[in-house]
């Protein structure tokens, strides 16, 4: 297998896909590494490769979440020594709707995540029913679906973010 034609190729999209995940560029091209890592141990036919990738990288994301759950509880639990830092200022309009599409889709249940960013990324609707372990034939049905739920959830943000007058 060309892994290096394959890295070249699929890397980006991946990438892509975990900061649209995590919200991270570092993270995300930490998850995507390991991904890669983790392809160079397997035997699997190239056609294959693309939606194996995506579904390991989802596993990493739970993962990385579990760990992060984990920490925060610990650290919940031990006030004193946890550092307070300032967060930065984020006044810039697109940090702002980056941060409002980001919030909407962690609401969304997880298939319907995976659905609007595989999709987002150009996966194939065989692909998509791969990884999400569906029939071909309902993937187009799931995404719009998917796709109403997040449109209903963002306008409902769009209606408490305006300001009262």
């Amino acid at each position: 297998m060309d892994y290096e034609g394959l890295f070249a190729r699929l890397y980006p999209s991946l990438q892509r896909y975990l900061v649209r995940l995590t919200g991270d560029a570092d993270v995300a091209d930490d998850l995507a590494q390991e991904t890669f890592v983790r392809l160079l141990r397997q035997d699997i036919r190239e056609d294959e490769v693309r939606p194996w990738l995506f579904t390991v990288a989802m596993n990493l994301v739970r993962d990385r979440a579990r760990k992060t759950e984990r920490r925060q509880r610990l650290l919940t639990a031990a006030p004193d020594l946890v550092t307070r830092s300032t967060l930065p200022d984020e006044a810039a309009e697109r940090g702002e709707r980056v941060m409002r599409v980001r919030g909407v889709l962690e609401q969304l249940h997880e298939r319907d995540q995976q659905l609007l960013l595989m999709r987002e990324e150009g996966f194939r609707y065989e692909e998509i029913a791969r990884v999400i372990g569906v029939a071909p034939a309902s993937v187009g049905t799931l995404i719009a679906r998917a796709l109403r739920r997040f449109v209903a959830l963002y306008e409902a943000t769009e209606v408490l973010d305006e300001p009262r007058g």
